[in-house]
């Protein structure tokens, strides 16, 4: 406190007696002086346009009246992570941050009644802001005190990777109604996909087929290519991607079909040579009646054991292929070898792929297709 040193002032003619109280500190000056200002010269009491002085320094001054002196004291505060200089007349920090229009939620560095004679650091004040932060989908509504974005993040647990952005500077001060936008990105993520490769057909002719009859040699098997991508996502949306290598993981594998080209045999109406005596065919009469017993008529003349060494046998004449293809093969190593029954059996097999295509001709003429 500024101690004043008063000196008597002899009392002639206008001389007045006037209290001056300076930080509570009162003193009676005597003084000739008319004004406020010319008072507190007289008192060597010395003001700056920081103190508060009342009644103003201009005002005319009575005998008998009473001046108040509140010296403004300079603290050093640091508001919002914004350092700066606050000149006061308040004597606590209580005060001064009424004085800052400063809401007492705030966060402050010493209690609202230290005296501010004693602060022997900068106070720092963080004021409540209310903020949003637009992350990984969603938008969050905070109140904090905190006094930059980075701390901001590190309280909402928000961890940014490398290549992330925010939409204003980490080291930016916080606002109230401020807004952020953390936008999460990744760059040269690799990704590894697969794609199918079609398998290609041929053909091969076969005089063991008839004519419009076809039987798959090698199942085709699609094979499989592998590629690996360079790909940039952004908030979870991939916005570029780029290939790094593809290479052949599994070859296909070719299908092939054999294409029929024999032609129809004439029915054989002679008897066959007789066969040796293992060539014997098995025993059994034919099947009287029937679409199998007419077809027999039509291609053998309906002699079941018939081989006429023209490739075919039996009553229904069989190829050797189409025979053992069709399991006749469980009755006899040929068909005229066979019971006609057998022949008829596997005839159903045959018949179950590819209809009575099987035998064109005769099967056309008895109207069977």
């Amino acid at each position: 406190m500024t101690s004043l040193v008063v000196g008597l002032v002899a009392f002639v003619g206008n001389g007045k007696s006037v209290q001056v109280v300076v930080d509570g500190d009162a003193r009676v000056v005597q003084t000739f002086g008319g004004t406020v200002s010319e008072v507190l010269d007289a008192a060597n009491v010395t003001v700056t346009a920081n103190d508060l002085v009342v009644p103003s320094l201009t005002s005319e001054v009575d005998d008998g009246a009473a001046i108040q002196v509140n010296k403004a004291t300079a603290v050093d505060v640091t508001l919002n992570g914004a350092e700066t200089v606050v000149h006061t007349t308040g004597d606590t920090v209580g005060e001064l941050v009424d004085e800052l229009g400063v809401a007492r939620t705030s966060v402050i560095s010493a209690s609202t009644e230290t005296r501010l004679t004693t602060l022997s650091s900068t106070l720092s004040i963080s004021t409540p802001k209310s903020v949003t932060i637009a992350v990984d989908g969603e938008r969050r509504s905070l109140e904090t005190t905190v006094n930059t974005v980075e701390e901001l993040l590190a309280e909402a647990g928000i961890t940014l990777g490398d290549e992330d952005r925010v939409s204003v500077p980490v080291t930016s001060s916080l606002v109230t109604g401020m807004g952020l936008k953390v936008t999460r990105v990744e760059t040269d993520k690799q990704v590894t996909e697969t794609e199918p490769i079609n398998f290609s057909s041929t053909e091969e002719e076969t005089d063991e087929l008839l004519v419009g009859e076809q039987e798959i040699l090698q199942a085709g098997v699609p094979g499989e290519r592998t590629k690996v991508f360079s790909v940039t996502v952004i908030d979870g949306k991939e916005t570029k991607r780029e290939l790094l290598s593809e290479k052949v993981t599994l070859e296909p594998v070719n299908e092939i079909i054999a294409i029929g080209t024999g032609e129809e045999p004439e029915p054989v109406t002679e008897p066959a040579e007789p066969a040796e005596p293992a060539d014997e065919p098995a025993a059994g009469p034919a099947p009287a009646g029937g679409a199998w017993q007419a077809l027999a008529q039509c291609e053998s003349g309906g002699n079941w054991s018939i081989n006429s060494g023209n490739g075919y046998y039996g009553g229904l004449q069989f190829s050797e292929s189409s025979w053992l293809g069709a399991g006749g093969g469980q009755y006899a190593p040929l068909p005229h070898l066979a019971a006609p029954a057998e022949q008829i059996a596997t005839a159903e097999v045959l018949k179950q792929n590819g209809g009575w295509g099987h035998w064109p001709s005769c099967s056309a003429k008895l109207g069977l297709r």
